[in-house]
């Protein structure tokens, strides 16, 4: 496994790298303490999962986010040292998958890195560089890109994308509310199953022939939600 580490505490690094070592002994870590090269490492290392500090000198975590979220999928956790709810789920929508405070103990690092890893790499889920589902539409998962049988490319935030996957990945199986929030949202979600809804919907109306008559993504009342694969 390879890690980009984007941080400037040398102390933190230190810190970071030791405690992955435990967990991931053959763990490659590369680390850097500039935002915008961190950009750039992305791209060029290819890591399994980025780490970045939130008060990077150089850059804003946000907008760092959202550039490594046009043209990657890579889990992405965020250290942060003070910040509000409405900043997490301003981060979240952004495409972080993940945070994490400083200082931080390493039992909870490990724990929150393993199921980070975990849910962007889940079990019974075959990372194929396409994905068919049918005659409706194709995942193009190393793009990051879904297109329609019109050939169109269809544009979706993280979370959209990112729930998509976790529907399809569990094709027929129905996915309560709380663990969509859970694998989507990730820990600092709250029990708003308002969103799930709201970002079914979004799905719905991108994807679907009729968003009013949906088949593809079908509502389980009371319990959560389900992909059905087009014929």
């Amino acid at each position: 496994m390879k890690v980009l580490l984007i941080e400037d505490s040398k102390k933190v690094v230190r810190d970071i790298s030791s405690c992955l070592r435990v967990r991931y002994p053959d763990v490659i870590i590369i680390a850097i303490g500039e935002g915008r090269k961190g950009i750039k490492m992305v791209e060029t290392e290819s890591p399994d999962l980025v780490m970045v500090d939130s008060s990077l000198p150089d850059t804003d975590v946000l907008d760092l986010v959202t550039e490594i979220r046009e043209f990657s999928d890579v889990p992405l956790l965020i250290l942060y040292e003070t910040t509000t709810d409405m900043e997490r789920a301003i981060g979240l929508e952004r495409g972080a998958d993940e945070y994490v405070n400083k200082p931080f103990s390493p039992t909870e690092l490990l724990a929150r890195v393993n199921a980070l890893l975990r849910r962007t790499h889940g079990l019974g889920f075959k990372p194929e560089r396409v994905i068919s589902m049918g005659s409706q539409l194709n995942i193009n998962h190393a793009m990051h890109e879904v297109v329609l049988p019109t050939g169109k490319r269809v544009k979706l935030t993280p979370i959209e994308y990112n729930l998509l996957l976790e529907l399809v990945r569990n094709e027929s199986r129905v996915l309560t509310h709380r663990r969509l929030l859970d694998k989507i949202w990730g820990s600092v979600s709250a029990d708003d199953y308002g969103s799930i809804k709201k970002y079914i919907y979004r799905l719905r109306s991108k994807l679907e022939t009729d968003a009013s008559k949906p088949q593809m993504f079908l509502t389980e009342r009371g319990v959560g939600y389900k992909f059905i694969k087009p014929i």
